[in-house]
């Protein structure tokens, strides 16, 4: 058996599809995000403009959080010291599980180091303890959702993407007292669309069945105190679970699930994704900390980012770009092509400075890649004005296709 040659062969099929994937060297620089400095194809750092990340707000580059990760550093120092249950249960996880639990209205929280972690850790677990427990999902669940719901062993039901009808039929298909989860996200990324969760709610209300919502995206980005689309739409005190990042709009990193104090003791007790990892830097979760206490007071940077995406899109809209339809932060790009979004990518950052990754499968079905940009409160309209020229210009040169005006 030629192990090096099955690897090798693996890697080329990516080349040859034109979805390999290139990590961009870069480091962003301390309170002056969008700007960064890029290492990448060049001798020395070449100044850039960040377009791409999820770091939605810049909380990671806020003072309060800055000077919280710091304190915490000069007080306790560096790591955690262990697994929850053996060293690593700093006060500061304490406290910042009783904020996220105030945020989302709910008796608790849990911490894991991610958000993938905790879709996995929450959903293989909770599934696998309820006998004959039937998991409905939407098509575009997060990989993370999807390999929760393949571990925990459970029969799993597919319903299209935001169709309460579909999910209707599924459920009703079902023996009536079969235990049932219905998981589902808030936001979805990669198109900026949003989920029907107050009509999902009333399905498993009728069918008695439980609800677990990803709220990756939308924590911190929505609602009066950042607890996502669910507080927005005062639907959170309705779903079973709640999940988040810490990693995204709060600027910093980890994941986490709010729901009853059962639940999430259940899931603290079962869970070998949260049993046996160490647990987060006191650090990082200072840095949270002080990023969420923050952000349930501030509407500023939720204001700010939302004009500026609102702005981006108009942007690109009027000059024919055809950036696709989104209610959110979000501002996908059509492309797809996985060699042409790559192409331009390479483009925008080598010639204008302007740093976008390509999105492609199996992110995105094939056909639909594209490049996808996060625009927050510190980007400018200048900035804003110069990408859409950049990208009409690339757009020209690459002969793709603008959109017609309606």
């Amino acid at each position: 058996m030629n192990y090096k040659h099955i690897f090798a062969q693996a890697i080329d099929r990516l080349h040859s599809e034109g979805r390999y994937r290139v990590f961009i060297d870069i480091l962003r620089n301390k309170g002056a995000f969008p700007n960064a400095r890029c290492f990448h194809g060049h001798n020395g750092p070449k100044p850039i403009t960040v377009w791409c990340s999820n770091d939605y707000l810049a909380m990671g580059q806020h003072p309060k959080v800055v000077a919280a990760m710091e304190e915490a550093l000069h007080d306790v120092g560096a790591g955690s010291g262990g697994t929850r249950n053996i060293g690593g249960n700093t006060h500061y996880h304490v406290d910042l599980e009783a904020e996220l639990a105030g945020l989302h209205g709910k008796e608790a929280a849990l911490l894991f180091t991610s958000g993938y972690v905790s879709n996995e850790a929450a959903l293989s677990t909770l599934a696998k303890l309820l006998p004959g427990c039937i998991v409905f999902s939407d098509e575009l669940n997060h990989a993370s959702m999807i390999a929760g719901i393949r571990n925990s062993g459970c029969e799993k039901r597919v319903f299209r993407h935001n169709d309460v009808d579909h999910l209707r039929e599924l459920l009703a298909a079902e023996d009536p007292d079969a235990p049932k989860l219905i998981a589902f996200e808030s936001v979805y990324s990669m198109d900026g669309d949003v989920a029907p969760i107050a009509e999902i709610c009333d399905l498993a209300d009728e069918f008695n069945a439980l609800t677990y919502l990803d709220e990756v995206h939308a924590v911190g980005m929505y609602g009066a105190h950042g607890g996502g689309i669910s507080e927005r739409d005062d639907v959170a005190h309705r779903l079973t679970i709640i999940e988040g990042t810490l990693g995204k709009a709060f600027g910093v990193m980890g994941g986490y699930i709010a729901a009853d104090q059962m639940i999430i003791d259940v899931i603290r007790s079962y869970a070998p994704g949260f049993i046996f990892t160490t647990s987060l830097s006191p650090v990082l979760v200072a840095g949270v900390l002080a990023s969420v206490r923050h952000l349930k007071q501030s509407n500023e940077e939720r204001e700010g980012q939302q004009a500026a995406a609102a702005t981006l899109k108009r942007l690109m809209a009027e000059s024919g770009l055809p950036v696709m339809p989104s209610v959110t932060h979000i501002v996908p790009l059509m492309v797809g092509d996985p060699v042409k979004a790559k192409r331009i990518s390479d483009i925008l950052l080598a010639e204008y400075g302007a740093y976008v990754q390509p999105i492609n499968y199996p992110t995105v079905p094939r056909g639909t890649e594209r490049l996808r940009f996060t625009p927050g409160p510190a980007h400018t309209v200048e900035m804003m004005e110069e990408l859409v020229q950049a990208l009409v210009e690339i757009w020209d040169r690459l002969e793709l296709e603008f959109k017609k005006a309606a």
